[in-house]
């Protein structure tokens, strides 16, 4: 029986924290809420070292391949008389990396704490009972070993292809000499350079939150919010199997039983580009009372996977369906929350799921082409422009125009990451122009060029004195305004976009331009990676 068990350590998860259960006590026998970290033994601890210091290597040396390759063959290193005594002296280097496994094992092995969580793992691996997982909840491990709570399996989502997959809009291709043969020749290089800079730097430029070195970097930081999520908001954590295999991290905090005036309310929290739900946005809903589900991009700690856009609308699209179909949420009661690029999978999941109750993007923008162009050179314009269209349409405005139900946009007048020439010029901000593509398709007749002409003469307010004076200027009516509104919507269908403002007279659609911007968006006087208070998160604004 001992060796099984022994069997099991040597190839066991990483143990990193126990959470306080009610058979258990801290090493040092104080009881409370609070968990506490694992202490490895003494062999455990070095050998563990010793492994940590051999993935970092491995790591280096496989982002680094390239260049090492190019160094032997220069050198001459490269040949068959060389390479023989080259993979002798990495077999030996695995053989010894085994024996230290396997010690590690031992020591894995001679530890109560561990022996009982590998127990309760196994236990709940085979059967995967409610009672199981609370006790494995306990413990907070490498999540590659965490089994799987939910599958897209389990559901027939009407979002999905044949094929399983959740389809993203393609861009539409252009008819004529375009498709002929001879072009598709021409413009083959440019595929392939796409190709290679987005699976190479693109992707980590855009998402360095997937960059494992940044990842080692701020795991510590990761599991001390985790720690609090379970340990303070009692929050459970779920792997859930997207329909292209990748393995989703999430963490939900359950606020029904409270009984609350929001907890019935579930917030869906999508991060940044280099954000996590233990460290992110998540908190701000949590401040105010909601129930919370928080989820990590693939490629982001426990998930697994690669950001690309497909990928990520495959995550939120199992998400969703986990919080429906496991967590017994109507889509009426999900407001769906994003901060800066999660802006793309809020607008997919608004855009898929049209009965969500409301959606509200913080610090987002409109394209990504626009700021992938910022921090490129001019003359790299066509390749940049053919590799975000191909490989990251981030086309936030263009899924929100497709969404019928309340939104409201939170711009950040200090934020120096969405702007295309700098926070000191606030109408760069790309904020600005998901507010007026997203006005200018639901109420067409009112944005027109006055109608946007006062929009903008308003976005260039840069403090709540100058914004005031702007809306004052005009001399909006909020009573007329939301009685025009009230009285189209009842006498028409109410289906965006609407034809109010047709027969209107410059000036009423000014004020109606105007009071629609003001309920649309809200200003935040802060930089772009400032936590959003629970003061400024507000319900998105509904016409009763």
């Amino acid at each position: 029986m001992a060796l099984p068990m022994w069997f099991r350590c040597v190839f066991g998860p990483k143990l990193q924290r126990i959470h306080r259960s009610p058979d258990q006590t801290r090493p040092d026998g104080r009881t409370g809420r609070r968990g506490w970290l694992y202490q490895p033994r003494t062999l455990e601890k070095h050998t563990d070292s010793i492994l940590g210091v051999a993935s970092a290597l491995w790591s280096l040396s496989y982002y680094s391949s390239p260049l090492l390759l190019c160094y032997l063959y220069r050198k001459g290193y490269i040949c068959s008389s060389k390479l023989v005594p080259v993979s002798q002296y990495v077999g030996t280097v695995l053989v010894c990396l085994l024996g230290v496994a396997c010690l590690r094992g031992l020591g894995r092995w001679r530890n109560p704490d561990y022996l009982q969580f590998i127990t309760i793992l196994e236990e709940t691996k085979k059967n995967h009972t409610p009672s199981n997982k609370k006790k494995l909840a306990c413990y907070s491990f490498d999540f590659a070993h965490w089994p799987a709570d939910f599958s897209w399996r389990e559901v027939s989502s009407p979002k999905l292809s044949k094929g399983g997959v959740s389809l993203l809009k393609p861009e539409p291709k252009h008819r004529g000499a375009a498709d002929s043969w001879l072009n598709s020749v021409r413009t083959l290089p440019c595929h392939v350079i796409s190709f290679l800079i987005t699976h190479s730097f693109g992707r980590r430029m855009l998402y360095p939150g997937s960059v494992w070195l940044l990842h080692k970097a701020i795991s510590p930081m990761l599991q001390q919010g985790q720690a609090k999520l379970v340990e303070e908001y009692e929050g459970e954590r779920n792997k859930l199997i997207a329909c292209d295999g990748n393995e989703i991290d999430t963490m939900f905090v359950d606020r029904r039983r409270e009984g609350g005036p929001n907890g019935k309310t579930l917030v869906i929290c999508c991060e940044g580009n280099a954000g996590f739900y233990e460290v992110g946005c998540m908190n701000t809903p949590l401040e105010g009372g909601y129930s919370v589900l928080g989820w990590n991009h693939p490629g982001f700690a426990g998930s697994t996977g690669v950001p690309f856009p497909q990928n990520e609308a495959n995550a939120m699209d199992v998400v969703i369906q986990f919080a429906v179909h496991k967590l017994g949420f109507q889509l009426s009661d999900i407001v769906i929350y994003a901060w800066s690029i999660g802006g793309f999978t809020a607008t997919w999941a608004v855009m898929s799921y049209p009965e969500i109750k409301s959606v509200v993007l913080d610090a987002s923008f409109d394209d990504l082409l626009p700021l992938a162009l910022k921090v490129m050179p001019d003359s790299w314009r066509p390749l940049v422009t053919h590799t975000v269209r191909q490989y990251m349409n981030l086309n936030n405005a263009e899924q929100l125009c497709k969404y019928q139900g309340p939104v409201l946009l939170i711009r950040r007048t200090k934020d120096e990451i969405i702007t295309t020439t700098g926070p000191e010029d606030i109408m760069s901000n790309r904020g600005n122009d998901l507010l007026l593509k997203l006005l200018q398709f639901r109420y067409p007749k009112v944005m027109t060029e006055d109608g946007i002409r006062a929009v903008r003469h308003w976005l260039a307010a840069t403090t709540q004195t100058e914004e005031v004076s702007v809306y004052n200027s005009y001399e909006v009516d909020d009573d007329w305004c939301t009685s025009v509104l009230l009285s189209y919507q009842t006498d028409r269908e109410t289906h965006f976009p609407w034809s109010v403002g047709e027969d209107m007279a410059l000036e009423g659609r000014r004020q109606l331009a105007l009071f629609l911007a003001h309920r649309y968006l809200r200003n935040f006087e802060t930089t772009h990676c400032t936590p959003l208070p629970i003061s400024e998160f507000h319900t998105p604004w509904r016409l009763q």
